[in-house]
């Protein structure tokens, strides 16, 4: 009977505790899943870990107001990453077909086709110091009426915000509650509620204006044969659809084509000046080209603010994914996912900020839940480590002479 019953008693006394310890336990998990906020990850795992690292950064402390705002975008996210995919994110033809390709870099274009493989996708690569295309891989769709921006439109509004003085990048803007952002980390994880904020803030007519400034909405190429221009809206779209805000969080009711990007991406890494881009069809008419000046933007005093956000994307943010496969100079980006009518699109734009010049590149990828943003990114990791591997930037110097000491090399900012 002692044996029978010692065995209860100890039961009895260690049950409390081992319940306790479950209790904890289940109380933990339950608060470590609501520390969730938005951004471009498609799982709330993520969402978590990103706002446990801007918690980190900021001290910021999330109420219950700003708490139901993040569940109800996660609900939202949710819902986007379950939805049912109808387009292929692989290519089930030769993509490359009716490329011209005789005026573009070889290393270049062998460089991005490598990178791009078989998925279903376009790539530019951009001398952003003259506008010339260096590649552009499956020219049909990246001179078509373009796709949704998705988080990229992001550059465009930050660069509006910091121009009106709504913002610096350590201008902690409320969220809701006491949960405050800044530029930098709100870039870095592409956090849709702060620039939906700022696009409240700045109106319809003020983002237009800017848009259209950095070239969106008109033709960004000099003279390409097949190129479209996209389209910006004259209105915003309708409240009940998320208005002003959605347009600069996801660029909804937009469409914006992979050149205007790229050319908005190069003014950013050149210090301003907007080229119209070119697209030698010839080795003559690749060494005869001469810059085409679109306009020239009064950037230069507000880019570092910005840039900061774009390298902290490829550090430890949406883009760090190209880490994998490159890490040998600084590469700055922005990513972007979104879905319309069955088709996923994830966009990368860059520029890799090396000691011998510089190079834009923008991945725009359509099809199915393989496709998005990060993939995006991880691919432009292998374009960059293809072009280190082939010594293309250092080929880019030419020993300095009295002669040649004041030329700039090739791709380098002027």
């Amino acid at each position: 009977m002692k044996r029978v019953f010692l065995p209860l008693l100890l039961a009895a006394l260690v049950a409390p505790s081992l319940l306790f310890a479950a209790s904890t336990t289940t109380t933990h998990r339950t608060a470590h899943r609501t520390h969730a906020r938005v951004h471009e990850s498609v799982t709330a795992r993520r969402h978590i870990a990103t706002l446990q690292h801007s918690q980190r950064v900021s001290g910021a402390h999330l109420t219950s107001a700003s708490l139901t705002v993040h569940r109800a975008y996660i609900r939202h996210r949710r819902h986007h990453y379950y939805e049912r995919f109808t387009a292929s994110s692989f290519a089930n033809s030769d993509l490359t077909a009716g490329d011209v390709t005789a005026g573009e870099d070889p290393v270049v274009r062998q460089a991005a086709l490598d990178a791009l493989g078989d998925m279903n996708g376009t790539v530019v690569a951009i001398d952003p110091s003259n506008g010339r295309i260096l590649a552009m891989v499956n020219q049909k769709l990246a001179l078509s009426g373009g796709a949704e921006p998705c988080s990229t439109i992001k550059l465009s509004v930050a660069l509006a915000a910091l121009d009106e003085g709504i913002i610096t990048k350590d201008t902690p803007v409320n969220l809701g509650g006491s949960y405050h952002l800044n530029l930098t980390e709100a870039l870095a994880h592409s956090n849709n509620a702060y620039f939906e904020t700022l696009g409240r803030r700045l109106g319809f007519d003020r983002v237009r204006h800017y848009a259209t400034e950095f070239g969106l909405g008109e033709l960004a190429g000099y003279n390409i044969a097949g190129e479209q221009p996209g389209v910006y809206p004259d209105e915003p779209i309708a409240e009940n659809l998320g208005g002003v805000g959605r347009m600069c969080s996801f660029g909804e009711g937009v469409s914006m084509t992979p050149l205007q990007l790229g050319a908005l991406v190069a003014s950013i890494a050149n210090g301003g000046t907007l080229y119209y881009l070119q697209h030698p069809t010839t080795p003559a008419e690749a060494l005869s080209m001469q810059p085409r000046i679109k306009r020239t933007l009064d950037i230069a005093n507000i880019l570092p603010e910005i840039q900061d956000g774009m390298q902290a994307a490829v550090k430890y943010g949406t883009a760090r994914s190209l880490r994998a496969n490159f890490n040998e100079f600084p590469v700055l980006g922005k990513t972007g996912t979104c879905s319309n009518d069955g088709t996923r699109f994830g966009w990368f734009a860059s520029y890799a900020d090396t000691q011998y010049g510089r190079i834009v590149a923008v991945f725009f990828l359509e099809g199915g839940r393989p496709t998005f943003g990060p993939k995006a990114a991880e691919l432009t990791g292998v374009f960059y480590r293809d072009l280190w591997t082939s010594s293309y930037f250092a080929a880019k110097q030419a020993p300095e002479t009295p002669d040649t000491a004041a030329t700039p090399a090739v791709g380098a900012p002027q």
